[in-house]
């Protein structure tokens, strides 16, 4: 398999819900990747749409979750992995800040993975940009305007957030190119009507030694995306494996499902990060409720890169 970075420059701000329409995050999961890419690709046509879905079903295509970056310097998940630091394993405030580390520079990754990383010298994520609160009117029918709050986010000007794209041919690569310059269009996140989420897409670089990892072979593995095993795949991915589990909930955007907006059902992945001794393929589950019109699928497949040679 191959792959690429795509960098996300926006234009404005963007709204990446957590659970409420007044909070929010600065970076999104693969699975809002994979719908975004499956809504732009049903605007081109439903052989578009079921080509694409074929690619990501097959393992043909594979997304990360979106990390940040800053200037010329990507970001990874911190490995849910035990990585012993000799020096300063004592230290009770160097332990905190280790514990509330979130991302790792990408440069520095094989230097933390071997117990060197100065936590002290880690980037201050708070200049990645601003999150702020906007007030906004809804208006319906003849009622009262009902003000409310959503919560987006500012990235500072030579900041935004990348995605890496694992992919087998090159025909899958160049569908997956077309989409994201759609979606830069259309917009990612919430309240895209009110002109959020859309950018500027720019392709990046990815390092040698990332590289190396992406394609590497070892005896642990870090997932960079949302995922969840195939039950077939669950117990050896369970044994042994170090994680922590997201639940990913949300609204189906499709307008044909329903008279009236519903919600997907429940689907509970390992978060990217999560570490494992055997790779697994994940899936694309259905997560359609009773009652819509049509399956509603998100993405829980992993991109694999090697934590421990």
């Amino acid at each position: 398999m191959d792959y690429k970075l795509y960098k996300f420059k926006f234009q404005s701000a963007v709204h990446f819900g957590k659970q409420n329409l007044d909070d929010g995050e600065y970076s999104c999961c693969a699975d809002t990747i994979f719908s975004a890419l499956s809504q732009e690709a049903l605007r081109l046509g439903e052989d578009v749409l079921k080509c694409f879905y074929q690619y990501v079903k097959d393992g043909e295509l594979l997304f990360s979750d979106t990390f940040p970056y800053m200037g010329d310097t990507y970001f990874l998940p911190k490995p849910m992995k035990r990585i012993e630091m000799p020096d300063r394993t004592g230290d009770s405030v160097i332990k905190k800040k280790f514990k509330k580390l979130t991302y790792i520079e990408e440069d520095m990754f094989d230097t933390y993975l071997q117990g060197k990383y100065d936590i002290l010298q880690a980037t201050d994520m708070s200049r990645l940009g601003q999150f702020v609160m906007k007030e906004a009117a809804s208006i319906r029918g003849e009622e009262e305007t009902q003000p409310y709050r959503i919560g987006i986010y500012y990235y500072k000007e030579g900041n935004g957030i990348y995605v890496i794209v694992g992919y087998q041919e090159k025909k899958a690569l160049e569908l997956t190119e077309k989409l994201l310059e759609n979606l830069s269009f259309s917009g990612i996140g919430g309240k895209r009507a009110s002109g959020l989420g859309r950018f500027d897409l720019h392709s990046g670089k990815l390092s040698s030694s990332l590289l190396k990892r992406l394609k590497g072979v070892g005896n642990r593995y870090m997932s960079l995306s949302t995922a969840l095993p195939k039950d077939d795949e669950l117990k050896s991915a369970l044994n042994g494996a170090e994680y922590l589990l997201l639940k990913r909930s949300g609204f189906v955007l499709s307008e044909r499902y329903a008279p009236e907006q519903m919600r997907k059902k429940d689907l509970y992945t390992f978060r990217a990060g999560s570490c494992f001794s055997a790779r697994f393929s994940g899936d694309i589950y259905d997560v359609s409720c009773k009652g819509g019109s049509h399956p509603v699928y998100r993405y829980a497949k992993p991109l694999f890169v090697e934590v421990d040679g």
